[in-house]
């Protein structure tokens, strides 16, 4: 089967979210006319509601459309002090993951939580892997795959991922050896971490289900800036990281590109692009595009 196209909203999603200027059906209709996208990749704040009623009226309208909801882009945040707070979390991933399901989806995200201050390696690793085990039986009866994503920074968020660096990341992927448990890789935050994004692609080629099309530059500042902002953090991401079109950053695709064919890989890619909602959908158009040719060109396509 071969790989498709996603895209998520991410120019887009203080127009939706904090504005509320567009709704997730807006979204839909304009995701609809990008060129060789196949999918959406959903985010739980757009949903307005888990009723099954309510998630079966968003999935005809996107089938209706030609497109389907594959995937779902959540951001737990299992570094929490009291357990009450973590089985909060918990329950709150597991309405997401039943509606995944009713959507059609076959893939959630999960994440560690955000990197607050005086919690130590070994006590966060604990947590996120108890989390994630729990939610490993839901995630089954729904056939929806869990996939870890090598993350910064939810753009809603104060801190920085709890496992931003490989180390920790990969230590967490590898503490929990289930099916039910893969991978969404995302080069660009490989490179925001201060790792290299091919050698992590190539620590978790074998557990990959899904990709993040992402590709960053740093204008007016440096890994190092990064750092130290992050020690001061900020809800949303410093003003110099810039999210922009596929292909004219710092990512070579070309060399990820090879590693999926290595792997046979047949899992959505998504567009994760955009900075400026005024040309959001020109360049969501720009890397549609470019990412179509890179998987002709690859025969993943």
């Amino acid at each position: 089967m071969p790989s498709q196209l996603a895209v998520f909203p991410k120019c887009f999603l203080d127009d939706l979210i904090v504005h509320r200027t567009l709704t997730l059906f807006d979204w839909i209709e304009m995701a609809s006319s990008l060129p060789y996208v196949q999918g959406l990749e959903l985010y739980p704040p757009l949903l307005d509601s888990f009723e099954p009623a309510d998630l079966r009226r968003i999935r005809a309208y996107t089938e209706e459309r030609g497109l389907t909801a594959p995937m779902m882009c959540a951001s737990p945040d299992f570094i929490r002090r009291e357990p009450a707070a973590r089985d909060a979390e918990v329950e709150h991933m597991r309405l997401i993951i039943e509606a995944v399901a009713l959507l059609g989806g076959r893939s959630c995200r999960v994440l560690s939580g955000q990197r607050i201050p005086g919690v130590g390696r070994e006590e966060g690793i604990a947590w996120v892997v108890e989390c994630i085990e729990q939610l490993l039986p839901y995630a089954e009866a729904g056939n929806v795959v869990l996939v870890l994503e090598n993350h910064y920074k939810d753009g809603y968020w104060k801190y920085p991922e709890f496992a931003q660096r490989k180390d920790i990341f990969l230590e967490i992927l590898n503490g929990i050896d289930s099916p039910w448990l893969g991978v969404n890789y995302d080069p660009s935050n490989a490179i925001i971490a201060g790792d290299d994004p091919y050698e992590l692609l190539d620590a978790v080629k074998h557990r990959l289900v899904s990709m993040h099309a992402s590709d960053r530059s740093l204008e007016g500042g440096t890994l190092e800036d990064l750092r130290r902002m992050d020690a001061d953090p900020m809800t949303g991401y410093a003003p110099f990281i810039k999210h922009g079109v596929i292909g004219k950053g710092l990512v070579d695709y070309d060399r990820i590109f090879q590693v999926l064919v290595s792997i046979g890989f047949s899992g959505w890619i998504s567009i994760e692009d955009g900075q400026d909602p005024d040309v959001g959908m020109e360049h969501l158009r720009e890397s549609a595009l470019f990412l179509h040719w890179k998987m002709v060109q690859y025969g993943l396509a």
